[in-house]
Parts: structure tokens; C-alpha cells; sequence
């Protein structure tokens, strides 16, 4: 038998799971006028929770997909990635990850695009156009655009022309020592620049919170770790969205 580095890079299984569930994303809701989606994160090192919480998700009837949103991994380990991913596909709903600051460390970006996909993404759920961002700007050491203006200059630019609303997620927060705290106000400002921009959503601080951090009106929400044993749900609807945190 051979032993691999914990940093070695060779994937097996399922690869690009991202664009893959955001197609099944895409076409399951595409006319939808109600949806409803959990939202998980920092699920790393407990297994055991993750594998509890996919359970819990998979009793319900009305949870359309699910998003991560990031720290799967703690040592930014191949393995890692990959148990997560075993576990993660035992959803019954499709699901997509954020990358998190953890997933960063060695090869972890790496195995992270190989495994789910560009660390900054998109897709549209009904009117609902989600924008999902990298934020963790500490672990790139400014050596590339974190978060990539770029990246949400052609989000807008290209904005679908079916939806109507937007949503945003990522690991880390404005105000953050992950973020690059030098472009917080054009950050936000470049949110507010989308089509009604309903929240934001974000993980990284283990533990619940609710802010409207700029004082404009755009609420930040935090997720726990999964060690809480906790998720929250997000109900969007005509009149815009409902959230609640459920424990299992």
C-alpha cells in the first residue's frame, strides 16, 4: 500500500460538484415563486454533526437545496475534503460550498476547485440571483483580488434577466481579520449596486449573530458551527425572506 501526503492532490470521485448541483438548482426552481434553503457551515473536524445534520435535512420535505458556507476542512487536508464531500452528498437535496479560510492551507484551494469548483461562484434560484464570494483575503496575503471585484463587476454586468433580487454569501464578514478591511466600504457599496439585495450570509465566528453592520439596512447573518448542532433556514418568498435557526 502506498501513503499519500496529507497535501497530495490526487481526487478521487465525484469532481465540479458545484456547477453540477447548481444545474439541478437552476432547473428545479426556475419558476419558483416560494423556495426555502439551509444554510450549514464550519463543519470542520466534526463528522459526526455533519453527518447528524445531513440526517436531520433529509426528514424534512421542504428543504429545496442546501449551502456550506466554508471551513470544511481544519488543515486544509485532501481527505478531509474528501470525507466531507462523502458525507455531504448523502443529502437528498443538491447542495454548493463556499471556500473557507481552513480550506486555504496547502494544497487546500487546490483540491477545493477539483472537488466543488471556482472559490467565487454563482447561480439563480427563482427571481433570486445568489453571489457566492472567497473572502478570506488574510490567507492570500494580497497576492490576488480578495474578494475579486473583477469577479462581482461581471456578476452585475451579467445580472440574469429573470431575476429580480440577490443574496450574498461568504465565509467572512467586512470587519473581519480575514478581510481585506482596506475595500469594506466599496464592498458594500458594490452590494448595494445588485437588484434589491435581500442579505448577507457568512459563517467563520461559530456563533449565531445578526447585524446590520454598515447601518444601511442590508442585514449580515451568522451561522454557528455545526458543533452547536445548529442550522438556519431561509424561506424567500414574493414579499422577500424569513429566517430561523433550528437545533437537532
Amino acid at each position: 500500500m502506498i501513503e499519500y501526503h496529507p497535501y497530495d492532490a490526487r481526487i478521487d470521485g465525484m469532481t465540479n460538484i458545484n456547477q453540477c448541483n447548481i444545474v439541478r438548482i437552476e432547473e428545479g426552481l426556475q419558476d419558483a415563486d416560494t423556495f426555502r434553503f439551509a444554510f450549514i457551515t464550519d463543519t470542520q473536524r466534526w463528522y459526526d454533526e455533519t453527518e447528524d445534520v445531513v440526517a436531520a435535512i433529509n426528514q424534512r420535505t421542504d428543504i429545496d437545496f442546501v449551502i456550506h458556507g466554508g471551513d470544511l476542512t481544519d488543515f486544509g487536508a485532501t481527505k478531509e475534503f474528501l470525507w466531507q464531500r462523502d458525507i455531504l452528498n448523502g443529502l437528498k437535496v443538491p447542495y454548493v460550498c463556499l471556500i473557507g479560510n481552513h480550506d486555504c492551507l496547502g494544497t487546500g484551494e487546490e483540491v477545493f476547485k477539483k472537488v466543488f469548483g471556482n472559490p467565487n461562484f454563482s447561480f439563480t434560484a427563482g427571481d433570486v440571483h445568489f453571489v457566492c464570494l472567497n473572502t478570506n483575503a488574510l490567507e492570500y496575503d494580497y497576492s490576488e483580488p480578495v474578494p475579486n471585484f473583477y469577479f462581482m463587476h461581471h456578476e452585475l454586468d451579467s445580472f440574469p434577466i429573470k431575476a429580480k433580487r440577490s443574496l450574498f454569501a461568504m465565509h467572512t464578514k467586512p470587519g473581519d481579520e480575514q478581510f481585506n478591511n482596506n475595500v469594506s466600504d466599496v464592498f458594500q457599496y458594490t452590494l448595494h449596486s445588485f437588484p434589491t439585495p435581500l442579505c448577507c450570509i457568512y459563517g467563520h465566528g461559530h456563533k449565531l449573530a445578526a447585524d446590520n453592520l454598515f447601518g444601511d439596512g442590508l442585514m449580515y447573518y451568522q451561522c454557528s458551527n455545526i458543533k452547536d448542532r445548529i442550522y438556519m433556514v431561509f424561506t424567500i418568498n414574493k414579499e422577500g425572506y424569513e429566517y430561523e435557526t433550528v437545533s437537532f
